[in-house]
């Protein structure tokens, strides 16, 4: 624990194996995981991590059977509803990402009261990541960008940098994760903010989501503590800096 990274996100995966080991529908997988929601916010919190980010709902995720989208959508209202007096106890701020406009008016309209009433938390922000793809998220950056030089004095012609994008991203104003958690002991990122993990520390352990506990998250932090993160650089230059 010497070495607490400012964002931490987390890929929650394995709530369907879960579920289909004890014999229950996938759905009871999502319920039993939204304790592991409470117990890895209140560890980051504890531990001084500035940002959490949880992979909630993919883009790809509405290709799944309409009866566990529906379940899912009630099952996020609940929580946004049952959560927030300890979000405000807590002094936790909640924000959402991704793609608004295939979410129930409902689920967008809670979205945004809870985000208004924690909007002046200081502590903790937590970030829910819903209907989201990393490509998704480049592909409407450049969009953004392409619109904005339309009808402007500037040159279609004029460059894109790495800067300009970043500023028209879903996460425009979050840091870049230090390091990504995923559970259940895939071993991949799954479309899951391609642009901003480009120097993310990946740590992939096989407990499924609803078993993940503050044990779990420590492990996590312990394993990224050991490592040196050089973006580039060689260990000789990045002891100069130190």
């Amino acid at each position: 624990m010497s070495k607490i990274p400012k964002h931490v996100s987390i890929i929650m995966d394995g709530n369907g194996r879960w579920a289909r080991g004890r014999g229950l529908e996938r759905l009871a997988g999502h319920k039993a995981g939204v304790e592991s929601v409470r117990a890895a916010t209140e560890f980051a919190a504890e531990n001084g991590i500035g940002y959490l980010s949880l992979f909630a709902f993919s883009e790809e995720n509405w290709n799944r059977p309409q009866s566990e989208i529906s379940g899912l959508m009630e099952l996020m209202i609940d929580a946004i509803i049952n959560e927030r007096t300890t979000l405000m106890d807590n002094n936790v701020r909640f924000r959402a990402v991704g793609d608004m406009s295939r979410l129930s008016k409902t689920l967008v309209d809670k979205i945004s009261d809870i985000e208004a009433s924690t909007s002046l938390n200081g502590g903790l922000v937590l970030i829910i990541f819903l209907s989201y793809s990393g490509r998704w998220d480049i592909i409407n950056a450049v969009n953004k960008y392409i619109e904005k030089l339309r009808g402007s004095v500037a040159s279609m012609d004029q460059p894109v940098t790495a800067e300009c994008l970043e500023n028209l991203l879903s996460t425009a104003g979050i840091p870049d994760p230090d390091l990504l958690i995923r559970t259940s002991g895939e071993q991949r990122i799954s479309n899951y903010m391609l642009w901003q993990c480009a120097y993310t520390e990946f740590y992939f352990t096989d407990v499924l989501w609803p078993d993940f506990r503050k044990n779990d998250f420590k492990r996590a932090l312990d394993t990224y503590a050991d490592r040196e993160r050089r973006y580039g650089k060689t260990g000789d230059q990045i002891n100069k800096i130190n």
